[in-house]
């Protein structure tokens, strides 16, 4: 198990002006409570997909607020995380199987982690998502509080893998999804709902001028004078990532100048990101207009930004996605979004105020041709989703929803 080092600590004023004053002082109120509680967060890897992201900047103003947060990260083979995509693709629903050698492989790691670290050590422990959840089994709760947090889209689990994760899961002293639709069935410890959040203060959501955006975006050789949406998420299956380059067909012989942005980051636990990578660019074939990027292109949280600022919309067209924060982000910019119309997506768009909600390639082509062609509106639908965004969906809404279930664990 990996310590995992963060950026200097951030003061919680910095979100003055941001963030309503009422938050502001819950959150200091809860801070100076929860003082002396000692809490660590367990997840798979430090870069790479939402975790990560929210941890980066959540360890940070925590210790800011005087907490005493720490963040640390399992140590694992490859093959572990072959497993674990398995897992996750499974919790969302997929048709896969688990050999029984699977999941010794599994259980294994878990167990290995067990020297790596010490219970004592802290009070309340928060695990994230499919990969470190056996752990609590090989180590024992120690006295201490469990919480398990899950980030992925459980509504409809193949049951076969939710049955063996319930054998253990059900040793949590508490659950957080982020809907109540992923409480998965035969959970028996108390479960909450809270959802994820973006940091305003991040270089992925500080604010670029439109002339900035434009200079960094032409730097990937895209024309600034032609229209342009993108998609930025993993190259993940459940992303439809071949969809967002059929409706981008359909919408390109209204609008011949159209151009598509396919972004996102290789983690380090998704070992299926390259397999999806490779299999984009090849149906992408030679259209000159389709732009499929990675970190590995020099493409960091800057250029993205660039690219969410920028671009004429955004589109997550998932066909599961647990929240997808990359709708909060693109809004944030006050740009709107065209996102598949599950899981988590619905509860940051409203549909025709702030974005479009789509079912299929046919519906999400129709408004990329809409947003393209009315760009006032496209303008206002912005400007009303960074208000919803500011109100439900930054970082230290995250931070004072965790600190009450701290508190509500520890009393």
């Amino acid at each position: 198990m990996n310590v995992v080092k963060v950026q200097a600590s951030i003061g919680l004023k910095y979100y003055k002006g941001v963030i309503d004053g009422s938050l502001f002082d819950e959150v200091v109120w809860l801070s100076e409570k929860l003082k002396d509680v000692r809490v660590c967060h367990i997840n798979a890897t430090s870069y790479g997909g939402g975790v990560a992201e929210i941890l980066q900047k959540e360890i940070p103003l925590a210790k800011g607020l005087g907490l005493k947060f720490d963040w640390k990260t399992i140590s694992a083979s490859p093959e572990f995380f072959d497993i674990t995509k398995k897992i996750h693709n499974g919790l969302q629903g997929a048709d896969v199987k688990i050999s029984a050698k699977e999941w010794q492989t599994y259980q294994n790691c878990n167990t290995d982690q067990v020297g790596r670290i010490n219970p004592n050590d802290y009070d309340v422990f928060f695990v994230h998502d499919p990969q470190p959840a056996e752990i609590i089994s090989c180590i024992g709760k120690n006295g201490a509080k469990w919480v398990w947090r899950c980030h992925i889209d459980t509504a409809k689990p193949n049951q076969a893998i939710a049955n063996y994760f319930l054998k253990f899961l059900n040793m949590y002293d508490a659950s957080i999804f982020t809907m109540r639709e992923y409480v998965l069935k035969g959970m028996e410890e108390e479960s909450f709902i809270i959802e994820p959040a973006i940091d305003p203060l991040a270089i992925k959501n500080r604010h670029l001028t439109r002339k900035e955006a434009e200079r960094l975006v032409r730097g990937f050789h895209v024309d600034t004078g032609r229209p342009l949406v993108a998609q930025i998420s993993r190259f993940d299956p459940w992303k439809d990532p071949m969809g967002v380059v059929d409706a981008y067909k359909i919408a390109k012989k209204k609008i011949p100048g159209l151009q598509l942005a396919m972004i996102g980051s290789m983690a380090d636990d998704d070992p299926e990101g390259m397999k999806i990578y490779r299999e984009l660019k090849k149906y992408a074939g030679n259209d000159k207009d389709i732009y499929v990027l990675t970190n590995h292109d020099a493409l960091h949280d800057l250029e993205v930004n660039a690219f969410q600022t920028f671009s004429d919309a955004i589109i997550q067209k998932s066909t599961r996605e647990g929240f997808g924060l990359t709708v909060s982000e693109a809004l944030w910019k006050e740009t709107p979004v065209i996102g598949g119309n599950v899981g988590g997506i619905p509860t940051q768009i409203r549909d025709g105020e702030t974005g479009f909600l789509v079912n299929n390639v046919e519906e999400c082509a129709e408004k990329i041709i809409y947003l393209v062609q009315n760009k006032d509106i496209a303008k206002e639908m912005g400007k009303l989703g960074k208000e919803d965004i500011r109100k439900n969906f930054l970082l230290p809404r995250l931070l004072r929803d965790e600190l009450k279930l701290i508190e509500k664990l520890v009393d």
